[in-house]
């Protein structure tokens, strides 16, 4: 073979083998370039925050944030301190503004109540409370029972009734961040999210009755429908508690409609008197002459004074 066209080969070779190796890293490198994007300051947090909490300036800082931006981060430190903290925000993550309060709410209970809703608190004890696991973050159901109003009670006795359902609790005692481990906590207070009718009704029912809550799986959002129960059900034999006696309507009582009265009865005519007769003697002659009776004029009656 010709040695010429063997080099002309080789070298043929080793440039398409440059260029490709150049080209390659042209393509690797602009692909870098593109994923790496453009570099945006925006505000993190240098440690972990937790619900509740009051962002001051040592716990933010700015940083260098490359990709692509999160919705509603913040790059400006003034718009983050002195805010309250939502939802817990863990150490390097950026700041966003749905996941802190707004300016002036501060920090504590209030800062992650949302709006339109409240804070109720209740009373609890070791039975209350199912044993301390009624932590911040747990749903639970809320029961009353007491003596309702009416003769039903007397029939019935006590009676139970679940109030609400699917409730949330904000916080346990003081504590408002929520226990991933599960522990018990025992507390005399809890504090529920419930609406303004919400707050009203379990207002009335801490006063009236006695509460009792239970522990319930947050994923499990259905709301159940129960008649509730009464002292009777337990000695019942599971027949359902006796309802009080419905009072009959009362029917409206008829009136006897008197007889009309007699129509007048028709004054008595009296027929006329028979006519008289007088026979006139003048001697022998005898004359007779008729006249007619005069009318009797009529009788009324009166009342002497």
């Amino acid at each position: 073979m010709n040695k010429r066209f063997i080099s002309v080969l080789i070298f043929a070779v080793v440039v398409s083998a440059i260029a490709s190796t150049i080209v390659y890293r042209l393509v690797l490198a602009q692909l870098a370039a593109s994923a790496k994007g453009v570099e945006t300051q925006l505000v993190v947090a240098t440690h972990t925050l937790g619900t509740g909490d009051l962002i001051k300036a040592e716990d933010v800082q700015l940083a260098s944030w490359t990709g692509p931006v999160p919705q509603g981060a913040l790059s400006k430190v003034d718009d983050v301190v002195g805010r309250g903290v939502i939802e817990t925000i863990y150490a390097g993550e950026a700041i966003l503004d749905n996941r802190i309060a707004s300016k002036g709410v501060g920090a504590g209970l209030a800062a992650i109540i949302p709006s339109g809703m409240r804070a109720v608190a209740v009373r609890v004890n070791d039975v209350v409370g199912v044993g301390g696991f009624i932590t911040p973050g747990t749903h639970v159901d809320v029961l009353i029972a007491g003596n309702p109003p009416g003769a039903q009670s007397q029939q019935t006795g006590t009676r139970t009734k679940t109030l609400l359902q699917n409730i949330e609790v904000l916080s346990a005692g003081q504590n408002l961040q929520k226990d991933a481990e599960g522990k018990p906590v025992n507390v005399t207070v809890v504090n529920l999210l419930v609406t303004p009718e919400q707050a009203e009704i379990l207002s009335l029912a801490s006063n009236e009755a006695r509460i009792q809550l239970v522990l319930r799986n947050p994923l499990d959002k259905e709301i159940a429908k129960t008649p509730g129960t009464a002292v009777s059900y337990l000695f019942s034999g599971g027949e359902p508690p006796p309802e009080a006696p419905k009072p009959a309507p009362s029917k409206p009582v008829a009136r006897k409609k008197e007889p009309p009265p007699p129509p007048p009865q028709p004054a008595a005519v009296e027929a006329p008197p028979a006519p008289i007769k007088v026979e006139v003697f003048q001697g022998s002659k005898k004359t007779e002459s008729t006249f007619e009776g005069e009318p009797k004029a009529p009788k009324t009656e009166g009342k002497q004074l």
